[in-house]
C-alpha cells in the first residue's frame, strides 16, 4: 500500500536496497566532465589574468608615456614613438608601482632591491608635453644609468668636442666618463670647455639633466644609445651626505624642434643682462697670440698697432696675450720686455685703441704671488684640505686659485683692477677655467659637488668686465653676458679643430645658450705642428676662406693680419670687415638685444625656419643669421663653386638673383670665386 523511500522521515536502511551495476558506457562521460570543469577554470583564471593585465597596462600609461620593467617610451599627438629609454641598471618590480593622478611611481627592482622611481606627467602648455623622471638608489654606490636610443632622429647640444658635428656623429663605446668642462687642445677626447647637459632632436623632443645628478656620459654606436649615469663611485663628484646616487632629469615633447627648443631655453636656461660692448660686434679685435705667440714684447706691440692703423683698418680692442709677465701668477709687467709698459699704454691711447689682457686662474710657484697664496689658503686643496693642491698646466706647475673663496676672489679681482686702474686696461681675456685643470679630487672653501661648478665660479670673475671680456669655457654661465670662445683652432680645414668644424661648434654653443660668440682667430692659431704642410703661416686659400667665413659671425678677431701675406689679401680683409660692418653687426645687435628676453640664437641652423625638412637637419656647413640671412661659405681646398641648399621662401643672393620657391632647391655647383662667400637674403 505505502512505498518506503529512502531518507523518510522514519529513515531507511540503505544496505537493504538492491545495488544497481554502472554501466561501462557512462565513465567517459564522467572523464569529459572533468576536463571541462577544468578548462572552464583554465579559462575564468585566464581571463581574470588578461583583465588585471589590462589593468596594470593602463596603470602604467601617463598620458602619451608608456612605462614597462626595462624601460619607457613616449609618443608624439600622431602616435609615433619619439623617444626611448631603457634601464640599465635594474629591472622594475610593476608590482610596486603605484599611480596618483599624473604621477606613477615604483619602489623596488626585480632582485627586490629597494629605490624611490617616479615619473610625472607635466603639461606646461597646450604644445609641449614634459615628463620629470627620477630614479634614486636608497642603498649606498650603486650607479644609476639609463640609455636613450638616438636611431630614430638627428641629436644636437651637449658639449663641444675636439672634432665637431653637426649633427652629434657618434662612433666607437664609450663607457660612462665624468661630464665636466675639458681643454679638448690638451685631450681630444674630453668633453669641451663649454656644455651643458642639454640635448635637443629632430623630432621635437628635448632632455634636459638636473644639475643635482653626478651625470656620467656613454654611448655605444652598435647598440645606437646615449648612456646616462649618475655615480658616486670612481669619479670627481662628491656626494652632499649619502653617496645615493640619483639620475632625475626631464623630457618635453613639442610641435617641431624650433618651438621646443624655444621651450625649453625660456624655461631651463640663464639668460644675459646685457649686450656687450657695440664695438665689439661692428670691429674686429687683434690679438697678438697667433702671430707672434709668448714672443711678444714691447716694440712688436707698437708695431702691430701701427700696421693696423697703417693698412686702414678699424679695431674693437688690442689684445695683449701671452706673455707680458716675467712669471705665471704675477701682474706686473716684465721690465726685459715692457721697459716702458706707461709710456705704451698712453702711446697706444693717443692712437685710439683700447687694450685688453690676457689672464688665467694659475700661480706658478716659481712666482713672487705663490708663497703669499699659499699662506693666505687661497689655493684649491687636496681632498683632506691640508695642503695646497699643485696642478700640471700648459705653462708650467702652480696652484690654482679657489674662486668658490671669497678672499681668493678678492685678490684675484684687485689684481686685475690694478693693472686697470695704473694702466688703463680695457678688459681681459679669461683663458683656461676648465675643470681637466683641477686634481682629480680635491676640495675647495665652498664645497663643490660638481667639478663644473668651479668653470661657473671662474667665469663670474668676468663680469665687471664683460663689455670686451673673452672666456673660453662656461657651464650654466650664459648670464655673465660677454663673448664666449671657442677652444683654439688649428690652421687645418678639416673637423677636428679645423675650418670645417666652426660652424658645427658655433651652432652647439648657440643651442647650449651662448650667443656673444667669438670664434677665434682667423686662420687658426697657426701653430707649427698643427698647420697645414707645418708652415709658419696657416695656408693663404685657407686663410682668405676663414676670413669670410668669420665675417658672418657675430664678432671677428685677426691674429695673423692680412699683410702677412700680400696686397690681394689685404683688400679681400678690408672688404669683409666692412661688409661685415655694414650688413652682419646691424642684424647681430638687434639679435642681440632679443637674446636678453627670449636665449635664441643669433646664428641658428637651417631647420630653425625649416622644421620638418629632412635635409636642413643635417646640413652642418651653412647657417643663418636670425630668419633672413643665410650664409653657404666655401670649407673646401681648392673650390670656387659649392653645392647650396635653399629653403622653401623668397631668397635674393648677393647676386642679385632671385629665388622664389615653394619647396627647397639644391643649387649645384653654384660659383664662389675665391673673394667670394655665398649668402642670401629673404625679401
Amino acid at each position: 500500500m505505502y512505498q518506503v523511500v529512502p531518507g523518510g522521515a522514519g529513515g531507511t536502511d540503505l544496505d537493504v536496497l538492491p545495488k544497481q551495476k554502472r554501466h561501462r558506457d557512462t565513465r567517459p562521460l564522467v572523464g569529459a566532465g572533468v576536463i571541462g570543469l577544468f578548462l572552464v577554470i583554465a579559462a575564468v583564471t585566464a581571463w581574470c589574468y588578461y583583465i588585471a593585465s589590462l589593468r596594470k597596462a593602463e596603470l602604467l600609461k601617463t598620458q602619451l608615456l608608456d612605462l614597462n620593467k626595462d624601460g619607457y617610451i613616449i609618443r608624439n599627438q600622431g602616435g609615433a614613438i619619439v623617444f626611448r629609454m631603457e634601464f640599465r641598471s635594474g629591472t622594475l618590480d610593476l608590482d610596486s608601482c603605484t599611480k596618483e593622478g599624473e604621477l606613477l611611481s615604483c619602489s623596488r627592482t626585480t632582485d627586490h632591491r629597494p629605490l624611490y622611481f617616479f615619473i610625472e606627467t607635466v603639461r606646461p602648455k597646450d604644445t609641449v608635453q614634459c615628463y620629470r623622471v627620477r630614479w634614486e638608489e636608497l642603498q649606498a654606490h650603486v650607479p644609476v644609468e639609463h640609455a636613450m636610443t638616438y636611431k630614430f632622429a638627428h641629436w644636437y647640444g651637449g658639449a663641444l668636442s675636439a672634432t665637431q658635428h653637426w649633427p652629434i656623429s657618434i662612433s666607437g663605446q664609450q663607457l660612462p666618463k665624468p661630464f665636466v668642462t675639458s681643454d679638448i687642445y690638451s685631450n681630444r677626447e674630453n668633453f669641451g670647455g663649454i656644455l651643458e647637459s642639454y640635448w635637443l632632436s629632430s623630432n621635437a623632443t628635448a632632455i634636459k639633466i638636473n644639475s643635482s645628478v653626478p651625470f656620467h656620459l656613454g654611448w655605444n654606436d652598435t647598440e645606437k644609445i646615449m648612456s646616462f649615469q649618475a655615480r658616486y663611485s670612481d669619479t670627481p663628484f662628491t656626494p652632499d651626505v649619502e653617496p645615493n646616487a640619483e639620475l632625475s632629469y626631464r623630457v618635453c615633447v613639442g610641435l617641431d624642434v624650433t618651438s621646443i627648443h624655444k621651450y625649453m631655453v625660456r624655461r631651463y636656461f640663464n639668460k644675459p643682462y646685457k649686450v656687450p660692448a657695440k664695438v665689439m660686434f661692428q670691429h674686429p679685435i687683434w690679438s697678438t697670440w697667433a702671430l707672434h705667440k709668448r714672443n711678444i714684447d714691447q716694440e712688436k706691440l707698437l708695431t702691430y698697432a701701427a700696421n693696423i692703423k697703417k693698412h686702414h683698418f678699424n679695431c674693437s680692442h688690442l689684445e695683449l696675450d701671452d706673455r707680458y709677465t716675467r712669471r705665471y701668477g704675477e701682474f706686473e709687467f716684465d721690465p726685459d720686455k715692457f721697459p716702458n709698459a706707461t709710456d705704451m699704454f698712453q702711446k697706444l691711447k693717443s692712437d685710439g685703441f683700447q687694450v685688453s689682457l690676457w689672464t688665467h686662474p694659475f700661480v706658478n710657484y716659481d712666482s713672487a704671488n705663490f708663497h703669499t697664496c699659499v699662506e693666505r689658503g687661497l689655493f684649491v686643496r687636496e681632498p683632506t684640505g691640508r695642503l695646497p693642491a699643485l696642478v700640471k698646466w700648459w705653462n708650467g706647475v702652480g696652484g690654482i686659485l679657489d674662486f668658490t673663496n671669497q678672499e681668493a676672489r678678492e685678490w684675484f679681482s684687485q689684481q686685475l683692477r690694478s693693472l686697470r686702474t695704473r694702466y688703463g686696461v680695457t678688459s681681459f681675456k679669461f683663458d683656461a677655467g676648465e675643470t681637466n685643470y683641477l686634481p682629480w679630487k680635491f676640495s675647495t672653501k665652498m664645497p663643490i659637488h660638481d667639478p663644473s661648478f668651479f668653470t661657473r665660479r671662474y667665469t663670474e670673475m668676468a663680469i665687471p668686465y664683460n663689455d670686451r671680456a673673452e672666456l673660453r669655457s662656461g657651464y650654466q654661465s650664459q648670464n655673465i653676458s660677454c663673448f664666449f670662445r671657442p677652444m683654439d683652432r688649428d690652421s687645418v680645414w678639416g673637423y677636428e679643430l679645423g675650418l670645417k668644424s666652426l660652424i658645427p661648434t658655433v651652432l652647439t654653443i648657440s643651442i647650449l645658450g651662448y650667443q656673444f660668440i667669438l670664434p677665434d682667430m682667423i686662420g687658426g692659431n697657426a701653430y707649427r705642428n698643427h698647420t697645414n704642410g707645418g708652415r709658419v703661416l696657416p695656408d693663404r686659400e685657407l686663410y682668405i676662406r676663414w676670413l669670410e667665413l668669420s665675417a658672418f659671425m657675430p664678432s671677428m678677431q685677426f691674429s695673423i693680419p692680412p699683410w702677412e701675406y700680400d696686397s690681394e689679401v689685404v683688400e679681400i680683409a678690408r672688404k669683409y670687415t666692412a661688409l661685415h660692418e655694414s650688413i652682419v653687426a646691424p642684424r647681430v645687435l638687434e639679435l642681440a638685444g632679443e637674446v636678453l628676453d627670449t636665449g635664441d640664437p643669433i646664428i641658428r641652423p637651417l631647420w630653425w625656419i625649416a622644421t620638418g625638412d629632412e635635409t636642413a637637419y643635417k646640413i652642418d656647413s651653412q647657417f643663418l643669421i636670425g630668419d633672413d640671412l643665410m650664409v653657404a661659405p666655401v670649407l673646401e681646398p681648392g673650390k670656387q663653386e659649392r653645392d647650396i641648399y635653399l629653403p622653401a621662401g623668397h631668397w635674393q643672393s648677393y647676386k642679385g638673383e632671385r629665388f622664389d620657391i615653394k619647396a627647397p632647391l639644391h643649387l649645384t655647383d653654384y660659383p664662389v670665386d675665391l673673394d667670394e662667400i655665398a649668402y642670401f637674403l629673404w625679401v
